[in-house]
């Protein structure tokens, strides 16, 4: 392990020039991936099943016939195997130690391979990392009331963000099979209340064929759009009884539900309205699903010359495309289109927070608002996380990704002849637009480029693109202030791993190892741009990329303070004319500084810095990659400005 800050200087006008011409990754050689152990051969006492070949690809092993003695957690996991899952996640606890030795010695730890989390939470932002990364549910096993209760946060953010994840929850629920002590107290007559109002769906199966056909139905539910986390709550005795003799237990064929589609005439009425737009936007927040997405929404917005204003809560558009546009482009637009939009209303109205609600249209009077998505056809009552209610012109409950062919179909065949010059010159605008607003961003990111002492974020964000703009890269974690997607090429579906959903600090980092783990079999150098105040919720997730060989170059934002709730008692104070001299009480993480390079090497992460001078940045940088690229994780702790 290394910690160190040396490196040379770099004059900003000809580092930028060279940031200026971003072209697309090149792809690198593959990152090393070592494996902490080979996996074992196959069990030689799994039983024979018939089987069938389902019309996903996958194997559908059944009935069985267990020989006598045989527990119930070993059906339980040829049932886990049957969906073709990679991994599960848990922080070990005795009320699912049945299916945790089962998963190891009877599973071989292979499909599923189990990861070990420092905290509970943790581990449900690593599946929900490792979703967005990979385009695979992990599962998460989980002990009783008390891990449920970490657990909660992270799953809250899971279900905002419209991430899979399938739970599961030891649990006693016979009160006269408990064993006394830890056992009784960390067991509930109904432990998935707990996350219910966050959830898509829960079972407590009471046989092992109920939670064959649970298990199945719970993964088919929680990927179905709009895709959510679900929960099982795992009896523990059903879990290391034998199985009855002369039981014959199936697992039922799993087939995924195609997702919905908009109404034909609904399809219909929105591209008339979009083909006839003078200033059509398109505003997209969780729309692309799959890397599929990206292709389809770029089809839509050319046709149109649409622009087109990417939320970042999924990649679902090149940001150097010439019709990648910011929110001031709403103000100009007479028909807004939005694609999957979790706040609509944030979207076409300005909020000013001060002393007094202030409230405003961004939108023109008269401009036509369409939504696609899935908001409408399921939510719950109690969190809020569905915003203001938003009235809009069309309405229409369906998947954005799965209507896009038809609605492109549609609006080709509405665009009248008279109308394509039109829409022609409005992407001549559009591209002119375009440089301007990348120059501009550019000269923004040279303020405070020399200072000392603390590194600004747009240089902070311009050196780490100089060096990893060759490699084949993803990207997870904090923009610096939308420095990252306003300086870097963004242009493939992977790289960029969108932001919590929740907006619960504890995330980031352990949602981004999640996104590593999902990046390391395309061996691609993942960058993690980790907030100081985020990364000590959790750093426990540090030792799980070690232990389990998961390779990402972290690079602290650390302003050693939280610097959002500064801004928040700053402005506060100024409304009661109190004044800001005492702003930093509460809210600075100073005295001591943290070491975060130290605190990582203590966790088996190589840890380099703290970098204060910014002539130190590059040589940090490419030290960091380097060891990144020979398959370790590592940290360089960067003291940045305040923001």
């Amino acid at each position: 392990m290394t910690k160190e800050n040396k490196g040379a200087s770099v004059d900003r006008r000809k580092f930028l020039a060279g940031v200026a011409v971003a072209g697309a990754a090149a792809t690198a050689a593959p990152l090393k991936n070592t494996a902490r152990a080979a996996a074992p051969a196959p069990n030689a006492d799994r039983p024979v099943a018939s089987v069938q070949t389902a019309e996903n690809g996958l194997v559908q092993p059944g009935p069985y016939s267990y020989a006598a003695g045989k527990p119930g957690s070993d059906f339980m996991v040829d049932v886990i195997k049957s969906l073709d899952i990679d991994y599960v996640v848990t922080n070990p606890a005795s009320s699912c130690r049945g299916l945790h030795e089962s998963l190891i010695n009877y599973g071989n730890n292979t499909k599923p391979q189990m990861l070990t989390c420092m905290h509970e939470e943790s581990g449900a932002a690593m599946a929900h990392g490792y979703y967005k990364a990979s385009g695979k549910p992990m599962m998460c096993l989980f002990h009783g009331t008390v891990g449920l209760q970490h657990a909660t946060m992270a799953l809250y953010n899971a279900w905002c963000d419209r991430v899979p994840i399938v739970v599961v929850v030891g649990n006693h629920g016979d009160a006269a099979s408990r064993r006394p002590g830890v056992p009784t107290a960390h067991s509930a007559i109904d432990p998935i209340g707990l996350i219910r109002d966050f959830t898509k769906w829960d079972d407590q199966p009471w046989s092992l064929q109920h939670y064959a056909e649970s298990m199945i139905r719970a993964y088919k539910i929680a990927m179905t759009p709009p895709m959510e986390p679900v929960a099982l709550s795992l009896d523990g005795h059903i879990q290391e009884a034998p199985i009855p003799e002369g039981s014959e237990l199936f697992i039922p064929k799993y087939t995924p539900t195609a997702p919905p589609q908009g109404d034909t005439n609904a399809v219909r009425e929105a591209a008339r309205l979009l083909a006839n737009a003078e200033n059509p936007v398109i505003v997209a927040d969780r729309m692309a699903r799959t890397p599929e997405g990206m292709p389809l929404l770029i089809e839509l917005a050319e046709l149109l010359n649409a622009t087109v204003v990417n939320q970042y809560n999924r990649m679902n558009f090149p940001n150097t495309h010439y019709l990648s546009g910011g929110g001031g482009a709403i103000a100009r637009a007479d028909v807004v289109l939005g694609l999957e939009l979790t706040d609509f209303f944030g979207a076409v109205n300005r909020f000013v927070d001060s002393e007094h609600f202030q409230l405003s249209s961004r939108v023109r009077p008269g401009t036509k608002l369409i939504s696609i998505g899935v908001g409408d056809l399921y939510t719950r009552a109690n969190y809020q996380d569905f915003q203001r209610l938003q009235p809009v012109d069309v309405s229409i409950g369906a998947d954005a990704q799965a209507t896009l062919p038809a609605l492109i179909e549609a609006v080709r065949q509405e665009i009248p002849e008279a109308r394509r010059a039109t829409i022609a010159t409005r992407g001549d605008n559009a591209r002119r637009a375009f440089a301007q607003a990348r120059e501009n961003a550019l000269q923004e990111a040279m303020w405070g480029w020399n200072s000392t002492g603390k590194v600004s974020l747009g240089r902070l964000a311009s050196e780490i693109w100089d060096k990893v703009k060759g490699e084949n890269w993803a990207f997870c974690g904090d923009s610096l202030n939308g420095n990252v997607t306003r300086l870097w090429t963004f242009d493939k579906a992977y790289q960029h791993n969108g932001g919590s959903g929740g907006a619960g600090v504890g995330y980031n980092l352990p949602a981004a190892v999640g996104a590593a783990l999902g990046h390391r079999e395309h061996g691609r150098l993942v960058i993690n741009v980790q907030n100081d105040g985020d990364s000590m919720y959790a750093p426990g997730a540090y030792w799980t990329s070690a232990y389990h060989n998961i390779p990402m170059l972290t690079i602290m934002n650390n302003n050693r303070a939280y610097h959002r709730e500064v801004m928040h008692v700053q402005s506060v104070g100024n409304w009661r004319n109190r004044g800001v001299e005492n702003f930093m009480i509460g809210n600075e993480i100073t005295k001591p500084n943290i070491d975060y390079a130290t605190l990582a090497q203590s966790l088996g992460v190589n840890g380099i810095g703290p970098i204060t001078d910014p002539s130190e940045l590059g040589a940090a940088i490419t030290r960091g990659i380097a060891m990144v690229k020979a398959g370790e994780p590592a940290l360089i702790d960067v003291v940045t400005q305040p923001s």
